[in-house]
């Protein structure tokens, strides 16, 4: 699906300032009177799409959750708090994911044909988004100050991601390589025969809803757990989507050598089965699932840091406590 990079950075930026506009306990929002905090982040990223997956038919949550495939994903954080209750915030990471029709069980259900399709992808994430978070705990808090409180939030947003899905090639003399797997467009994205099908940006939009819990272990730092889910708007992040096409069209739209390329990476059974009496699916056999757009989510630990201390709850109590005339 293709979206325009353009619309969704001025959704964000509308979003964002459409809440800079809010006011608190009729309070304007600065830097004076408000709080900065600084976070980092790290932990698991997964993915959930069509490769791989559990027994049966694939579901679309933690059920087709591949394990063993699971890397780290890595962020940052900038918050703002107008108000105790009230977050906002700013986010970046990096991550990884992947996906292998070969991490399904063989059960004889239907994840036999995931298992004989026999495809993999790769793709690096990289991702910006903004979010609001709300803190309903801070209502019923019955005494000043952050250290040693507990704050679970929710959290929900919107942003733009980056990917780029690759597959291993294993070339004729039998040496292994990553390619990448959009220019090869092995559903035939772009192909006359097929208009329906349009090729696809790396670049698409998000939204984001998740939530956490917060443990101050001083009125200045954090530690922190969260899980967040990104539904996104495409369903190609492992370039599989809908049905097999006519491999004989790769050598009309593509060169000799990315050609010889798309014909192995399309359907990979005789991978597994050299001996394979029909080597190549019907044209339109499903290859992929069409209906679910692919989505990822990542659980993480956080640290974070208050960093205009001065404006914290205690501190802006300490001042008051002091004399004006020395102060």
């Amino acid at each position: 699906m293709r979206t325009s990079v353009h619309t969704v950075r001025l959704s964000v930026l509308i979003l964002f300032f459409s809440i800079l506009s809010i006011n608190s306990y009729s309070q304007s929002i600065s830097t004076a009177n408000g709080k900065l905090e600084f976070g980092l982040g790290i932990g698991p990223m997964f993915f959930l799409g069509d490769l791989g997956g559990s027994e049966g038919i694939g579901k679309d949550f933690v059920k087709d959750i591949d394990l063993p495939l699971t890397k780290i994903s890595k962020g940052i954080y900038l918050n703002l708090y107008p108000a105790e209750w009230l977050g906002i915030r700013l986010a970046a990471n990096l991550g990884h994911l992947k996906g292998d029709d070969a991490q399904a069980p063989s059960k004889g259900g239907a994840e036999r044909y995931r298992l004989k399709r026999n495809l993999k992808f790769e793709s690096k994430i990289s991702e910006a988004y903004a979010a609001i978070e709300i803190y309903p705990t801070v209502f019923f808090e019955q005494y000043g100050g952050l250290e040693h409180k507990i704050r679970p939030y929710f959290l929900g947003g919107m942003g733009i991601f980056h990917f780029n899905p690759k597959a291993e090639y294993i070339e004729p003399g039998g040496n292994k390589r990553m390619v990448e797997l959009k220019p090869l467009r092995l559903e035939g994205q772009g192909f006359a025969e097929y208009p329906d099908r349009k090729e696809y940006s790396l670049t698409q939009k998000e939204l984001l809803v998740g939530g956490g819990v917060k443990y101050y272990l001083t009125e200045s730092m954090y530690v922190g757990f969260e899980i967040l889910h990104r539904k996104t708007f495409t369903d190609y992040i492992d370039d599989v989507s809908t049905k097999y096409v006519n491999p004989a069209l790769f050598n009309t739209y593509l060169d000799p050598a990315n050609a010889a390329i798309a014909r192995q990476l399309y359907y990979r059974e005789n991978l597994v089965n050299p001996g394979l009496s029909r080597p190549n699916p019907s044209t339109n056999e499903q290859r992929g699932d069409p209906k679910d757009n692919d989505a990822f989510f990542s659980s993480i630990l956080r640290i974070g840091w208050r960093l205009n201390g001065a404006n914290s709850p205690t501190g802006r109590a300490k001042r008051q406590l002091k004399c004006p005339v020395y102060y």
